[in-house]
């Protein structure tokens, strides 16, 4: 299977028991801008808000469970800051079939996601044990802003 030729990295996934300590920490630390406010999913339970440096495409993704229940309130007690790795890509499902024939798994079907305007996104993961999001580009050209 060929490598489809649109993967580009679009977001890096930290995961924090709590939002604004960390994201005070990257705005004072390196000059991050706040991009969203904090996003409910509850499709994900969790609690989201992207960062962004002044004219970088790529994002910070601050990440936290919404509760105690939260898929991510495991990952968080685990410790390891670095949650997942997410690219955008305009062919969700041939993206989904070329990992897979790397020996990816998929670990969450493509679904609607609240911080990115309902545009679908999916969960694959490598024998590295690090999850990787795919969230699908309307249009190739796409800047694909969190919250928009």
């Amino acid at each position: 299977m060929s490598l489809p030729q649109n993967f580009r990295l679009h977001h890096v996934g930290y995961a924090a028991r709590e939002i604004g300590p960390v994201a005070a920490m990257y705005v004072a630390r390196f000059g991050y801008a706040a991009v969203t406010g904090i996003i409910h999913d509850p499709l994900q339970t969790a609690l989201v808000q992207f960062l962004q440096l002044a004219g970088q495409a790529t994002y910070l993704e601050v990440v936290a469970p919404d509760g105690p229940e939260s898929k991510l309130a495991g990952a968080v007690k685990r410790g390891g800051p670095l949650n997942h790795l997410c690219y955008a890509t305009r062919e969700l499902e041939a993206a989904i079939l070329h990992l897979e024939s790397t020996g990816m798994k998929l670990i969450s079907d493509p679904k609607p996601a609240v911080a990115f305007a309902g545009r679908r996104i999916c969960w694959l993961m490598g024998q590295d044990m690090l999850p990787i999001e795919l969230v699908e580009l309307q249009h190739q050209d796409e800047a694909c802003v969190p919250g928009v």
